[in-house]
């Protein structure tokens, strides 16, 4: 399908020929019929894409001071490449469009495929043939509206959540001060709803179009008797102020605060500075509010992505309700947009429509073929049998994220022998923006990598929670996988992932699972390692990770949470240096509070060699201290590892110190899991162990529920404890773990 996409780096903009994104729960695949180029928010991202690295971070210091931040916990090479990589991203443009529904995803029943709808939302209703957009963020048209003049219902919803914020009344007087896109729908908004308006704009052009559109009053910033045009107009001065400018400068907020009634209000609703003087807000007591976007539910997850809608008794005006909202006034003739919808362009000149904008007018709308359509790709499934691959590995990615492409891309384009065959994401935007960047063969989507028979491995790189799913399809389609970390995020995936593995073992040939567990490979756990090989008796780790607080409403937190997610790197670093299974667990935890939740805990580890560790996860720390840190002791012996930056090795009364630029094994774990690919070779680690380490962290969970103690058992293991297990224990699958619960704690 087309889409247009934006360089980070340049601001050039150009159509593209993207994989269609895929087909989600809780959504709907929707052909784009038009979509609406706003003058205003989207010329404004483009203007700051054009700018100098310079003038970007002048612009975005904040952003400046998280990549400080990162250097200072990662390296500045590696802060250097998650730059570059954000950089190097071709990015997705527009948020306002309408087509006709192609199909739905579960939890989307009120929709069918034919229907008519507007959607809304940066990343989901784009300039593309094809968008898959969440069932809060669509909205169906009504008969009497074209699908042409549908396509600015988000700009109109936030027209209208602009005209909400100022809370006005029938009768009063409401100034609009910046007749743009947004300024001319606000006018109308606020005649329909029997109020008197005033327009004000810098451009004579726009102050006689906003009488045209049904100004009461349009009048120049520039004229010198605005003030008293006003006051004739509305007795006592506006009693309420919408800005819809676009600027830099807090003129239109100081400008608001002159024309203003005593205890009149101001609504920000464009990007303008609200560095308004003091005297002018104090002395006539005046408000002054921002309007956010399309309404409530805007930037929450919860809504947005996952449909959870607010109650209508206390929350009246969604994002969603006022798109209906906007649709209906369209609907009625109060609100006339076909002087708007004018200037068209095929989805093949977006680039010029976006180059025509800077010569003046409101909006341009970009027209789609009415053949767009999923266009089914002829992908051959793989069944060959391939023990030992001969020539390169043809890597097949799924999923292009930050991290994938800052570290895992990088590292595999160093790995000799590699081709970077084919990325899939489920939007084609971004695949195709790694294709460009790290010259993969193709971009498709996730099932057309994993079905694809050029594609020798399949590296699953995705949010958690798909890491189970894609998995199992790619070890169904006899396909090795590489997956970061986590294996699954909860246990009912991990008895699938086993059933699976368990399937193709009987096929005869092994199935190959890797998992990004890249610390155990880093050249100073190896060293670790090494210097405690041949020891008599059992070791006790100490780990402190002082991991950072992540906000409540962080993806990682719906999906597995922190110690699924994270926490597991540790126990698994436990385990490879130590080198014997997990025997038991228990764990603590500070109270669930505001903000840290339960991502402050001690966990205690005991292994079937009587070795302890004990792992401090925490996020009530402060990021100035760096962040990963362990000790070793055994047999009169220490090691003490520093963020992998430093490894003191102390014996005999000597300490060895060693130093180096931050090494966490990424680049090892790569050429280890590649090379066994390669010759036909078990995982670098062992299935049996994967298993573990995530049942590991399952169970860590129960500890901080229960305050019990869990005993851990491979199948197959002899107990030897001292405690007798039950006759019969929940053994799910051959190669599960059984758990016991061996005493409660206070």
């Amino acid at each position: 399908m087309l889409a247009l996409l934006t360089d980070r780096k340049s601001g050039e903009v150009s159509t593209y020929d993207v994989p269609a994104p895929e087909l989600r729960p809780g959504g709907l695949l929707v052909r784009t019929h038009y979509s609406a180029i706003s003058a205003g928010t989207e010329r404004a991202t483009l203007e700051l894409s054009s700018r100098s690295l310079l003038a970007k971070a002048k612009a975005r210091p904040d952003l400046v001071g998280q990549v400080i931040e990162y250097a200072r916990q990662n390296g500045v090479k590696s802060a250097y490449q998650k730059v570059k990589a954000n950089l190097d991203a071709l990015t997705t443009l527009g948020y306002s469009c309408a087509g006709e529904v192609l199909c739905v995803g579960d939890g989307t029943e009120e929709f069918r495929p034919g229907d008519r709808v507007a959607c809304a939302g940066g990343t989901y209703a784009n300039h593309a043939e094809i968008n898959f957009v969440p069932r809060n963020l669509a909205v169906h048209i009504p008969p009497q509206v074209s699908t042409v003049a549908a396509s600015l219902t988000t700009i109109g919803a936030i027209a209208l959540q602009g005209f909400r914020q100022a809370d006005v009344r029938i009768g009063e007087t409401v100034a609009v001060i910046g007749a743009g896109l947004v300024g001319v729908l606000t006018i109308q908004i606020v005649r329909a709803a029997g109020c008197r308006v005033v327009a004000i704009d810098l451009s004579p052009e726009r102050v006689a179009r906003a009488a045209d559109f049904g100004a009461h009053l349009a009048v120049s910033v520039n004229d010198p008797a605005l003030v008293s045009k006003i006051k004739e107009l509305s007795k006592y001065g506006v009693d309420a102020a919408i800005l819809t400018a676009a600027t830099d400068s807090s003129e239109p907020t100081e400008l608001a605060a002159k024309i203003l009634r005593d205890r009149g209000r101001i609504i920000v609703v464009g990007g303008v500075g609200i560095g308004v003087s003091r005297s002018n807000m104090y002395t006539k007591e005046l408000s002054l509010a921002l309007s956010r976007s399309y309404g409530p539910g805007r930037y929450d997850p919860k809504y947005e992505e996952e449909g959870i809608d607010y109650p209508i008794g206390y929350v009246r005006w969604t994002e969603r309700r006022n798109m209906e909202a906007f649709l209906d006034l369209l609907a009625t003739g109060q609100i006339d947009v076909n002087p708007l919808v004018e200037r068209r362009y095929s989805i093949e000149e977006g680039a010029k429509a976006y180059a025509d904008l800077k010569n003046g007018g409101y909006t341009s709308i970009l027209e789609y073929g009415s053949s767009s359509a999923i266009r089914p790709r002829a992908v051959a499934v793989n069944t060959e049998e391939r023990p030992r691959i001969e020539g390169e590995v043809r890597v097949g990615c799924i999923g292009a994220g930050s991290f994938a492409s800052s570290v895992i891309f990088p590292n595999l384009q160093a790995v000799k022998g590699v081709r970077l065959q084919a990325v899939g994401t489920i939007s084609g935007a971004s695949a195709v923006s790694a294709q460009r960047t790290f010259k993969f063969h193709t971009a498709e989507q996730p099932l057309e990598v994993l079905n694809n028979s050029n594609v020798d491995a399949v590296f699953v790189l995705t949010r958690h929670d798909a890491h189970a799913s894609h998995t199992i399809h790619a070890l169904a389609a006899g396909k090795p996988v590489f997956v970061e970390k986590p294996l699954a995020v909860n246990r009912k995936q991990l008895v699938q992932l086993q059933e699976v593995y368990a399937v193709q073992l009987q096929t005869g040939r092994p199935p190959f699972v890797m998992v990004g567990f890249n610390r155990r490979f880093a050249p100073f756990t190896e060293k670790i390692r090494q210097f405690f090989a041949g020891r008599r008796e059992p070791m006790l780790i100490h780990t402190r990770i002082n991991a950072g607080y992540i906000p409540r409403d962080h993806w990682v937190h719906a999906e597995g949470g922190r110690i699924v997610g994270e926490f597991c790197h540790f126990v698994d670093w436990a385990r490879s240096v130590i080198g014997s299974p997990i025997q038991s667990i228990s764990a603590m935890s500070l109270p669930d509070g505001a903000q840290y939740r339960s991502d402050n805990i001690a966990v205690t580890l005991k292994f079937a060699d009587n070795s302890i560790a004990n792992l401090l996860y925490l996020a009530n720390g402060d990021r100035s201290i760096p962040k990963e840190f362990f000790e070793v002791f055994c047999q009169g012996s220490i090691a003490r590892l520093d963020d992998f930056r430093t490894l003191d090795l102390a014996r005999d009364g000597k300490i060895e110190r060693f130093k180096g630029l931050q090494d966490k094994g990424h680049r090892r774990e790569l050429l280890l899991t590649v090379e066994a690919i390669r010759t036909g070779k078990p995982s670098p680690i062992p299935f049996d162990e994967l298993v573990e380490v995530t049942e590991t962290t399952f169970l860590v969970q129960q500890a901080l529920a229960t305050g019990d103690v869990i005993r851990l058992v491979q199948a197959g293991q002899e107990v030897a404890l001292g405690t007798p297990f039950p006759e019969k224990l929940n053994t799910v699958q051959p190669h599960s773990v059984a758990t016991e619960t061996v005493h409660g704690s206070d």
